[in-house]
């Protein structure tokens, strides 16, 4: 590979490929890639005098793996890098810094990763401010183009904060008021996390945080827009779903007499809570989006994705090979079911993806499963996978909290796992029957245990080649689900 740059590129392949190695949200990382380019998009309207040029650059990555081979979105994979480039050196940025080259629009410049830059995030709040103040709603500057929704004057004066949490993109804090996210892996197309939010904030819904407005491009390749920001309200109270739920987990185990019906930190009530915000984001995402039914070879399909899913996994987990029977039964008999409803759906729901604040349970995060194409991430789906995924993430806290206190105290481990089981059963319950509001139909029982086993055959796999030790989490949940 050259260390220099192409002519008209900023910076080099060295460059680039030095800085992704570097954060938590390049997806190639343990993957041989090379950088094969980089292209401006646009420079930020809202840069000032005496302050950084910020200008957003999307950079092109190739693999040569046999992921790659396959061909597809395995092969390449393009990220957005905002820069913040200044003429000296800046040492609080040190952390950030991309390289030091001459670039093609605006000379030698020091370039640092903008994310981290308090004076570079003011740019995007500036231009979304302008935005505001447009007859449509709309500022275009080049290929970029700012949307703001009605209803919200921002706050210039906050101060952005990085969220050192985030991994697949980058979320910033304007202080108490507004939230951005700055998406990181980028294909052409509408974002889903833009779409839905956009729909449901529209709508009114009371489970997300409200849609302030968003920021698209023109691909220099192909024309077509790509989307690479939205902003949106800040939650100040929320506390994160998963942390909530582990609490709970450990106040039943310091209560070695109580019942987790009896303890303080019951969750039961908190999950019947979330069970009803699902139902009623559902079903106003079935006012605004297609709905359709799967029968006969469309049903078959869906069956066979999980069954291709499965053959995949037991060649990672052998461990699988027990269940494999009961497997092939249950979703032989989604293949069977007459019709499924589908519509569009969260697509990657668990207790990381739900806040709680005191306005209630809010969901966040529509863009599906980040390692699925754009376009089946769009795809009606059964709500049931949603609801699935949730009752995989509270079966997984508790017996996470167990696993790891029984590291600590083997004699325990069986008495942990029992009141792990307890704590599962219990809030799974409250937020499925919250959920439907009433009994499921043999139907719904089908496709509820099938998206779990597919769920649960999928975190096998995750666990085998990350925490082996906790394989059998996952795997205790697959014998439940097929006995």
């Amino acid at each position: 590979m050259s260390d220099q740059a192409a002519p008209g590129m900023p910076g080099s392949p060295e460059d680039w490929s030095g800085y992704l190695a570097r954060t938590r949200w390049f997806a190639g990382k343990g993957r041989p890639f090379r950088v094969t380019g980089a292209e401006r998009l646009g420079l930020l309207p809202g840069s000032v005098d005496g302050g950084p040029r910020v200008v957003l650059d999307l950079v092109e990555v190739a693999y040569d793996d046999e992921a790659a081979a396959r061909g597809g979105d395995q092969a390449r994979e393009r990220y957005q890098v905002p820069l913040a480039c200044y003429p000296d050196a800046q040492q609080r940025l040190d952390h950030a810094f991309v390289g030091w080259w001459e670039d093609p629009e605006l000379g030698w410049v020091h370039a640092y990763d903008a994310a981290h830059d308090r004076e570079a995030a003011a740019c995007w709040l500036r231009s979304f401010d302008r935005a505001a103040r447009e007859p449509d709603g709309t500022l275009t500057d080049g290929a970029l183009t700012f949307h703001r929704l009605p209803g919200h004057d921002l706050d210039l004066e906050a101060t952005s904060t990085l969220f050192s949490g985030e991994q697949s993109n980058s979320s910033l804090a304007f202080g108490e008021d507004a939230l951005m996210k700055l998406f990181r892996k980028v294909t052409v197309g509408t974002n889903p996390d833009i779409e839905v939010h956009a729909a449901l904030t529209r709508a009114g819904s009371e489970h997300v945080a409200a849609l302030r407005g968003w920021l698209d491009a023109r691909d220099p390749a192909s024309g077509e827009t790509l989307q690479l920001a939205m902003l949106q309200a800040y939650l100040r109270t929320a506390s994160d779903g998963w942390e909530l739920a582990l609490a709970s987990v450990r106040n039943l185990f310091t209560s070695e007499d109580l019942h987790a019906r009896e303890v303080g930190g019951d969750f039961s009530a908190e999950a019947a809570r979330l069970g009803t915000a699902l139902a009623e984001t559902h079903a106003v995402l079935a006012e605004h989006f297609a709905t359709d039914r799967l029968t006969g070879d469309d049903a078959a399909r869906l069956a066979a994705a999980m069954e291709a899913r499965l053959d995949d996994a037991l060649a990672a987990v052998p461990e699988l090979a027990a269940h494999e029977g009961a497997l092939r039964s249950l979703y032989a008999a989604v293949a069977a079911l007459p019709e499924v409803a589908v519509q569009r759906v969260h697509g990657d729901l668990h207790l990381g993806q739900t806040l709680r604040t005191v306005e209630g349970w809010k969901l966040v995060d529509f863009e599906g499963e980040p390692a699925r194409p754009l376009h089946e991430r769009v795809l009606p789906d059964s709500p049931w996978r949603d609801v699935a995924g949730m009752m995989r993430s509270l079966d997984y806290a508790p017996h996470v909290v167990a696993r790891t206190l029984a590291e600590g105290d083997p004699a325990w481990a069986e008495q942990l796992h029992e009141r792990a089981a307890e704590w599962s059963h219990r809030n799974r319950n409250h937020f499925v029957n919250a959920y439907a509001g009433r009994g499921l139909t043999d139907e719904e029982r089908t496709l509820l245990a099938a998206y779990e086993a597919d769920k649960a055959v999928y975190e096998t796999v995750y666990e085998t080649r990350n925490r082996p030790s906790w394989v059998q989490i996952p795997l205790a949940a697959v014998a439940r689900i097929g006995a």
